[in-house]
């Protein structure tokens, strides 16, 4: 694995350690802004709401822009948005920084990925999207539960100065370690409009709504996993980032395993990930009072879900082959819908009164339709790769390994 796609994976663990830390101070800081939880826990699907927008539309602005100069300019700016949280004076200020942090986050990722499955033969793409993942995975085991120390100890917004030092790290490594890469011309030159073909593609949209899904069912509990652990199950506010630190030592180690298994069984590792997810949701929603329950099942949560990151980022990368930076930016997005709609469709259910457990039942729910259009998806590979064998004279069993889901190779990739 070249040591760019390592120096990514660095970069994604401060944009990751900004994005999930406010799930370890959501409660300090909801009593220093003077606003109730579900109010404060808007500021994660603020976050999302920004990556949504800032993935597609900035990877179609920078489309034709040197991939290193975009990787180091959107860093930057999202180094400073952490500065501009850290000095916040209000709520709305403090909102507002988020967006712009997350708009550079999402530009920064997008271009990440495509730059990650450029380095890498297309049999390791699973592999090195792993490694971008894993910066998120590493962010869930150190970042978030550090935040959650400095947010106890030292106010919350030592946590939003310790991400911009963590920003001005990578930005170092980007700038030394990743390849100049020259923009396209000819053939290869890249054209919005031919890249805005795959969204005709309905394998494109069922592959975003199980991303998206997914990301919903997870982050409808993790925004609120804090107040459910002292609330609920009974903890210390101390058992908190410990906790956090479990789910990032579960997450790591389904990213690992994900990522070996994913390149090699596609749709087996999105099945059984977010069907695993929904059996866990629904014991933790029946279960959430007791504490070692709550806790085991946190470090659960953390192996099935990212178990299918990296399949769910290369499944996109073989359907939308075509169009590798907007394929990135389009599974960003998706990811992000479901971290918009998983908090917001939380802090309804919090605030009808039917408790922190009725998170667990919601994230339950949205991992459970993720499963249903997974199927669907299987389904529709096979009928449509059946129909290409036929039209080719060929029989099933003489399919490659890729055509069987496994990703392509993107055309004038270099």
């Amino acid at each position: 694995m070249p040591a760019a796609v390592f120096v990514l994976g660095l970069s994604v663990f401060a944009l990751g350690t900004s994005e999930f830390m406010l799930s370890g101070i959501l409660q300090p800081l909801a009593r220093d802004m003077g606003v109730s939880i579900p109010q404060a826990g808007l500021l994660v699907s603020a976050f999302a709401v920004g990556m949504v927008v800032g993935a597609p539309v900035l990877a179609a602005a920078t489309l034709r822009l040197p991939r290193r100069t975009t990787l180091i300019a959107l860093l930057a700016v999202f180094g400073l948005g952490q500065v501009a949280g850290a000095l916040a004076p209000s709520y709305p200020v403090l909102f507002v920084s988020r967006v712009v942090s997350a708009l550079a986050c999402a530009g920064f990722w997008a271009v990440g990925a495509a730059v990650a499955v450029s380095l890498v033969p297309v049999t390791a793409r699973a592999r090195a999207m792993a490694v971008m993942v894993g910066g998120l995975s590493v962010a869930n085991i150190a970042g978030v539960p550090a935040g959650a120390l400095l947010g106890e100890h030292a106010g919350w917004r030592s946590a939003f100065w310790a991400v911009a030092v963590l920003s001005a790290v990578g930005l170092v490594g980007v700038v030394a370690l990743v390849p100049r890469t020259s923009v396209p011309t000819g053939a290869d030159r890249p054209v919005l409009r031919r890249e805005l073909r795959i969204y005709r593609d309905r394998q494109v949209w069922l592959a975003l709504a199980a991303t998206a899904l997914n990301g919903g069912a997870v982050f409808a509990l993790f925004s609120y996993l804090s107040p459910l652990l002292t609330e609920t199950a009974g903890l210390a506010e101390s058992w908190v980032p410990t906790v956090l630190a479990l789910f990032g030592v579960g997450a790591l180690a389904g990213t690992y395993l994900g990522g070996r298994i994913a390149d090699s069984h596609l749709f087996g590792t999105i099945l059984g990930g977010i069907s695993a997810s929904t059996v866990v949701l629904v014991v933790l929603a029946l279960t959430a009072h007791v504490p070692a329950a709550a806790v085991a099942l946190a470090l659960m949560l953390g192996v099935t879900a990212f178990t299918t990151a990296p399949a769910l980022n290369a499944r996109m990368f073989a359907v939308a082959d075509a169009a590798p930076t907007l394929a990135g930016a389009t599974t960003t997005a998706a990811f992000n819908v479901g971290n918009t709609i998983g908090p917001w469709l939380g802090g309804l259910v919090i605030s009808a009164g039917w408790g922190y457990p009725a998170v667990a039942w919601t994230g339950a729910a949205l991992a459970g339709l993720a499963v249903v259009i997974t199927l669907f998806a299987i389904r529709v590979h096979h009928s449509s790769s059946a129909s290409r064998l036929v039209a080719r004279g060929r029989t099933p069993a003489e399919e490659p390994a890729l055509e069987r889901g496994a990703a392509a190779p993107a055309p004038g990739e270099h």
